[in-house]
């Protein structure tokens, strides 16, 4: 497999890490086990299948050429061991105790930056994998097409091919040139026009911020995760009765749990509206660019100030759709897309200030993160449960994953340990949120 440039935001997220945030993120899978040396198996299993997975062979390495002058490449590494990255533990009563550990710590950034760490029950009936990517390697959609190179084939319906976008010239034709210019022209207004907007919606968010101690917190490198796992017809009952999206009702969700469990830990949910990122998938399916990260966001604030459930429903959902309306490349939430105008040596010098910066963009991250609607297994044991697990920012507290996979919805929590030691708490009041949405719509 050949080397390719970084794209820039891939080099962003390559260069704001520290040791006390890495930036990968996580998927926590649980499957069901029928004997006590499944998870044995399963760790041989990822080991032999990964070696034929070729994005797994693919480390990143620094560059210093004179047109790339502080960039990197991704490229196959010639000692590529699959054994250097998938690891056998001990085994464990509390998957998500082991796993917050685990995310903990960063990547080896000279090899293949990806691990799968396989988690045996103390029970004997279950093991979990955890799996960690680099996010500058892949984003969700990315990493769960790794993810699924090594876990049990599945036979899909087979689907008549689409054609594949032509990769752009690098160059275009002089002769065309002079035709050019007047698009070239347009576009580069457009870029100005639309960094402009993004830097004013960005800093009129930043006046009205109202920092929200629970949500911030100094980096200790401690982690910690949790799992709530919920119905979706439960949440389709919701969306029918009320309207909006699933996505609506999730986020409300969120903004419903973070109300109960600032009350219930005594900071107080008067006058609590934060901001929320939520990310914004930009890729194209089947194109000649699969790899790297095609990033955008919506920023709302959430209204977590709300008394009334179905009041934060409705206004996450009108929130939504104004964030929709504008479209992806504008407001504040899409200030990703302007790692696009920052040189190669500017990510550099710059990752370790933007990193920091991200508190004054947003106080929490609530992603979504895709799944198959078809049932995963590694060497015949199904996959039951599954929680993806976000970065966390540096100077956050808490960051929320969710994902659909089998009838079910999964929030993987992700958080500073010393800053979050009732995680499971919050974990609690995501589910307390979903019945009280339930009783409210008599459903």
């Amino acid at each position: 497999m050949t080397s390719d440039p970084l794209a820039p935001l891939d080099l962003a997220f390559w260069n704001m890490e520290s040791d006390r945030h890495p930036m990968h993120l996580g998927a926590l899978g649980v499957f069901g086990a029928h004997s006590p040396t499944a998870g044995a198996h399963a760790a041989d299993l990822l080991a032999a299948r990964a070696a034929a997975v070729p994005g797994l062979r693919m480390r990143i390495r620094d560059v210093w050429q004179p047109l790339a002058f502080g960039g990197a490449i991704r490229e196959s590494d010639p000692d590529f061991d699959p054994l250097n990255h998938v690891r056998l533990h001990a085994p464990t009563a509390d998957f998500h105790a082991a796993a917050g550990r685990l995310m903990e710590r960063p990547l080896e950034r000279g090899r293949p930056p990806w691990e799968a760490h396989v988690l045996p029950g103390e029970d004997g009936v279950s093991f979990a994998v955890l799996f960690k990517f680099h996010h500058a390697l892949a984003d969700g959609l990315r990493a769960l097409k790794l993810a699924a190179g090594v876990l049990d084939p599945v036979d899909l319906p087979q689907r008549p091919p689409r054609a594949v976008e032509p990769p752009r010239r690098l160059l275009p034709d002089v002769r065309r040139l002079p035709a050019m210019l007047p698009g070239l022209f347009r576009d580069a207004l457009s870029d100005v026009g639309r960094a402009l907007d993004i830097g004013a919606s960005l800093a009129l968010s930043t006046l009205r911020m109202r920092p929200t101690s629970a949500l911030t917190s100094a980096p200790s490198g401690t982690r910690r995760t949790a799992g709530v796992v919920l119905d979706i017809d439960d949440v389709h009952r919701v969306r029918k009765n009320v309207g909006g999206t699933v996505n609506d009702v999730l986020i409300a969700v969120v903004a419903g749990a973070l109300r109960r469990w600032l009350d219930e830990r005594g900071d107080g949910s008067k006058g609590v509206a934060p901001r929320a990122l939520i990310p914004v998938s930009r890729r194209r399916p089947r194109t000649a660019h699969p790899q790297g990260n095609r990033l955008s966001g919506y920023l709302i604030r959430l209204p977590v100030d709300e008394p009334d459930a179905l009041g934060r429903l409705g206004a996450v959902r009108t929130a939504m759709m104004r964030n929709k309306d504008a479209g992806s490349d504008r407001g504040a939430g899409a200030v990703a897309l302007l790692a696009d105008h920052v040189p190669a040596i500017g990510h550099r010098l710059g990752g370790p200030l933007v990193g920091q910066a991200a508190r004054l963009w947003f106080d929490i991250l609530v992603t979504s993160v895709p799944m198959p609607g078809i049932g995963l297994r590694l060497g015949g044991h199904e996959l039951t449960e599954v929680y993806p697990l976000a970065p966390l920012a540096p100077g956050q507290s808490l960051a929320v994953a969710i994902s659909t996979y089998r009838g079910r919805v999964h929030y993987g929590l992700v958080a500073d340990a010393q800053a979050v030691p009732d995680l499971d708490r919050f974990a609690h009041a995501l589910l307390a949120e979903v019945e009280t949405l339930l009783a409210v719509c008599d459903v």
